[in-house]
């Protein structure tokens, strides 16, 4: 399993680098659009080799999240590369592909525990593997706003921050229902069963609600206030970074009922 997740982190590498040297030329690369999902397959396979040998899907610990987080943001990337409907940005593409490389580089760091074990009874539950792919999933497609968002930020025209406010709308349009049904509604269904309680006020549970109300007022801001980009595009990134936090953060500062993940 090193090997390969070893094999990813290379391929995912590489990509960057071909990423970076087309970044400001005018023709496009197609390399990349060929590694993005060969890593995410190198990955999933990971996660494929670790369920067999626990018998369990290997999803309930901070390195198997990581590995599964960082194939999910490879393979939108790609959908979001390979898509024709809204206009693409080689610089979106690169942070995105940056940030899951950032992702599996902590993932293979002394930070994760990395061995394959069966997890305890709590976490032995079909409604924490949903809780766990769809909040990972809601913020793979935040990866992509944020992306947008930071572009959108220095964007030097309006044209430019109009293409940048259209690409991180979407994403949390798609991703803000995605992470709520798998962060607060399978997470509290899963704590009724886990815990007994649907709600503690767990640190976790606590910046995955932050979250959730960042990403709200983003969506009404927008709707309500669109021409001020800026502030909009900055609230996107606060919201990814809140993200960040709850994922890192809470782990290793905040001690709670999740701090085992």
């Amino acid at each position: 399993m090193t090997i390969i997740s070893t094999a990813a982190s290379i391929v995912l590498l590489v990509s960057c680098i071909v990423q970076v040297i087309f970044l400001f030329r005018k023709n496009e690369e197609k390399i990349s659009a060929f590694l993005l999902p060969l890593t995410a397959v190198l990955l999933l396979t990971v996660t494929v080799i670790r369920s067999i040998q626990i018998q369990f899907i290997a999803l309930t610990g901070t390195f198997e999240s990581l590995i599964f987080y960082s194939a999910v943001i490879c393979i939108i990337t790609f959908i979001y590369r390979m898509q024709r409907f809204i206009p693409q940005s080689k610089i979106i593409t690169f942070i995105s592909s940056f940030l899951a490389l950032v992702f599996l580089a902590v993932a293979s760091s002394p930070l994760t525990g990395k061995e394959a074990l069966l997890p305890v009874p709590a976490l032995r539950s079909a409604w924490l593997l949903l809780h766990v792919s769809f909040a990972f999933t809601g913020e793979a497609f935040f990866v992509v706003s944020f992306a947008a968002a930071l572009a959108g930020l220095f964007a030097k025209t309006e044209e430019k921050r109009l293409t940048y406010d259209k690409i991180t709308y979407t994403s949390i349009a798609v991703g803000y229902p995605v992470f709520i049904a798998g962060a607060l509604i399978f997470g509290a269904i899963w704590a009724q069963k886990a815990w007994g309680i649907w709600w503690s006020w767990d640190p976790k549970e606590t910046w995955a609600l932050i979250t959730v109300l960042i990403y709200t007022f983003y969506l009404h801001l927008r709707l309500i206030f669109k021409k001020h980009r800026k502030l909009i595009s900055l609230i996107a990134v606060i919201g990814f970074l809140c993200t960040v936090f709850t994922l890192f953060g809470v782990n290793y500062l905040l001690p709670g009922l999740h701090s085992y993940k």
